[in-house]
């Protein structure tokens, strides 16, 4: 049986990179997508050795760079069985009548407008061939909302939306469409949020056991693996330590 490709945005860290890693190892065809271009060779170094690999360098907020790039698909690599979107980004912690107007346009832009233009260039070789799955990383911050969390929450929020439309418009074409939503991950999260303060990063995690990108990378794997009548359209994956955005056991 030919391997599936699979396609994931933000594949140079965090989640995407844990889940790079282990579909590639496990067989599935990998076209990673990412803006750090010594990331991505350093990626298709390690899983070149187990899989097939493309490297895409591009930005998912570029609309005409998105399209350029699927546009220029060498044939080989035009049949994407899954699409993961996984890029997104968190910029500051602010109440609303202080954030930053730069982050907002940053989170809107790539949390939602990203993961649509990417969407809008793969759908429709899915469509055409009446199958395909796309997995889009949502977030406990689309399933409630917390203080200084506007904008964000606001994002995940239209990523919660945007999948279940997706789903009812897709049904008829035999397209499964899930989404996957974690609580606390360690991974580079926080430091993009914080601008590279790395105690600020850290007191996030600090005296409970989060979330890690293999985690993820696993349910991802799971949600992949399970026979074509069966589709886990949502899921929410917390740490022990944690009930909701703001309810956190620390030691």
């Amino acid at each position: 049986m030919e391997n599936k490709t699979v396609l994931i945005t933000g594949a140079t860290s965090g989640i995407g990179l844990a889940t790079a890693r282990l579909l590639g190892s496990n067989g599935f065809n990998i076209i990673a997508c990412g803006r750090r271009k010594e990331r991505l060779d350093e990626l298709k170094n390690i899983l070149e050795k187990d899989t097939r690999i493309l490297t895409l360098e591009f930005d998912v907020r570029n609309k005409n760079a998105v399209n350029k790039v699927f546009n220029s698909l060498p044939e080989e690599w035009k049949k994407i069985d899954v699409l993961i979107n996984n890029a997104g980004n968190a910029h500051g912690l602010d109440t609303i009548d202080q954030a930053s107007l730069e982050d907002w346009d940053l989170m809107i832009d790539i949390n939602v407008k990203g993961l649509l233009y990417v969407s809008r260039a793969v759908i429709p070789g899915m469509v055409s061939r009446k199958s395909g799955h796309i997995i889009n990383i949502g977030s406990l911050a689309g399933k409630e909302t917390y203080a200084k969390g506007n904008v964000y929450c606001g994002t995940k929020h239209a990523v919660d939306a945007i999948s279940s439309g997706m789903r009812k418009d897709l049904l008829e074409h035999g397209i499964k469409v899930s989404q996957v939503c974690p609580g606390l991950v360690n991974t580079e999260f926080s430091e993009v949020r914080f601008k590279g303060d790395e105690k600020k990063a850290e007191n996030v995690y600090k005296g409970m056991e989060p979330l890690y990108a293999e985690d993820i990378a696993e349910i991802i794997e799971f949600v992949i693996t399970r026979p074509k009548h069966v589709n886990i359209a949502d899921s929410l994956i917390l740490p022990l330590d944690q009930a909701s955005s703001t309810e956190v056991k620390r030691s």
